[in-house]
């Protein structure tokens, strides 16, 4: 058998480091950890978590009480020092004394959690790494919350949400979607039962709860009575109690929402927001079908889809269609992108559809509108170039176009490459519009007109 060559033997490998032997091991980490501060901390919680969970709770409590007590400014340099302390610690809590005992590891969880309000206040982060780092550690939250258990994790987070909203809204919020159901559904009842209505962050915090275990009835509950008056909530409950099959309240919280916006979106011209109209559009839309008016529900969705072109919007509508319909829907649905008010969201629509043929027709009948600097625009010509060879020239040269106005020079990368491109495009095609040597004329208007000097 060979022999293992020299330099993998001196490879720093778990492999290599278990075959110098126990002993040798605890002597280099003792060596070590006599220059390392948190590296004895970290050696003596192992030892702990060895005897028990109450001995490692009890090492992981000193850490916490010396980084909540004290007061020294941390500086940017010392800044990864104590954020690299920070995971350390959560890791130890999660990984071992969650694992050893679940309701100790999230009473020490949710004690490394409060640290942030009194670390914040003395850490120099512009670069905000330490809220980052709580954020992330959200997961770690909920799998320890999830493992504790209701009994254990509900009256935790209610007392964090109930005394320390502020940081806790954020946290509980972003954790709500991963929660176990039965741990919301408590959560919703110990903080809404004999409480006044929620508010502010708190509210938000219980729709996402809501939001988890599907409960609209709670979701509506967050909600005060002067929050119902508004059109934006009533129409968002509308949709929801459409979606649910609750047609008689769909349609009452619908009509609500016209009275409280005077008239429907639908209605209100140009005053009224895009958002606004499409908002109301899906809820009419969810509570058409609730009341089983399919063709009324049809109709409200081809209206909602000729204003936003969305895909998913037209493969509903498509989904709902008798065999070979849905050619006829389609030919109206391209027809709709042509004719829309926004030409690159109808280009964009349809060169994701894909509909490359109707892509073309658009491009060469709105090529003034075309704005070269959407950053899909190299794509797609890309994309149109061999059976659409004039609309992808048109392409290629609204992006030259574009860049050149923001005072890159034509001989520069992206600009020559254009360039270079649109000529090889132009020599296959036999027309006055598409002459090279008249679009890089405009091109050398356009860069003096900028006052930058043209390479030629």
């Amino acid at each position: 058998m060979a022999k293992r060559p020299s330099t993998a033997r001196k490879t720093v490998s778990a492999e290599n480091l278990a075959g110098l032997g126990a002993e040798r091991l605890a002597a280099l980490l003792l060596e070590a950890a006599s220059a390392d501060a948190n590296l004895k901390r970290r050696m003596r919680m192992e030892l702990a978590a060895e005897v028990g969970p109450a001995d490692l709770a009890l090492e992981i409590d000193k850490r916490l009480n010396a980084l909540a007590t004290s007061k020294t400014r941390v500086s940017w340099r010392k800044r990864p020092a104590l954020l690299s302390d920070l995971k350390a610690l959560r890791r130890i809590i999660v990984e071992r004394l969650a694992g050893l005992d679940a309701r100790l590891g999230l009473d020490r969880l949710v004690a490394w959690f409060d640290l942030y309000p009194r670390l914040s206040a003395r850490l120099s982060d512009a670069k905000g790494e330490l809220p980052l780092l709580f954020e992330a550690a959200t997961a770690d939250l909920v799998s320890v919350a999830n493992a504790a258990g209701v009994d254990v994790a509900a009256p935790v987070f209610v007392e964090a949400l109930s005394m320390r909203l502020t940081s806790w809204a954020s946290w509980i919020g972003q954790a709500a979607q991963d929660l176990e159901p039965e741990l919301a559904r408590r959560l919703i009842v110990e903080l809404m039962e004999n409480r006044p209505p929620p508010t502010g962050r708190l509210a938000l915090v219980l729709r996402r709860l809501a939001n988890r275990i599907g409960d609209l009835d709670a979701w509506i509950q967050t909600y005060s009575p002067e929050d119902l008056h508004k059109p934006e909530v009533t129409t968002e409950m509308a949709r929801r109690l459409g979606l649910a099959g609750r047609a008689e309240e769909g349609r009452a919280a619908l009509e609500a929402s016209r009275i409280a916006g005077m008239q429907s979106p639908l209605r209100q011209g140009r005053a009224s927001s895009a958002p606004a109209v499409e908002t109301w559009l899906a809820a009419e839309i969810a509570v058409l079908e609730a009341e089983n008016r399919q063709e009324e529900a049809r109709e409200a969705r081809w209206r909602l889809f000729e204003r936003t072109l969305s895909a998913d919007t037209l493969r509903a509508l498509l989904a709902g269609l008798p065999d070979f319909d849905d050619v006829v829907a389609l030919d109206r649905a391209f027809e709709a992108a042509a004719a829309h008010s926004d030409a690159m969201k109808a280009l964009a629509f349809l060169m994701n559809w894909p509909a490359l043929r109707e892509a073309g027709a658009l491009i060469v009948a709105r090529a003034d509108e075309l704005r070269g600097a959407h950053e899909n625009v190299p794509l797609w010509a890309s994309r149109l170039a061999a059976r659409q060879p004039q609309a992808a020239l048109l392409l290629l040269r609204a992006r030259a176009r574009a860049l050149v106005n923001l005072g890159v020079g034509l001989a520069e990368e992206e600009v020559a490459g254009l360039i270079a491109e649109a000529e090889a495009l132009a020599s296959g095609l036999d027309s006055e519009a598409t002459d090279h040597q008249s679009f890089l004329g405009e091109l050398r208007g356009l860069a003096a007109a900028g006052g930058r000097r043209i390479r030629r």
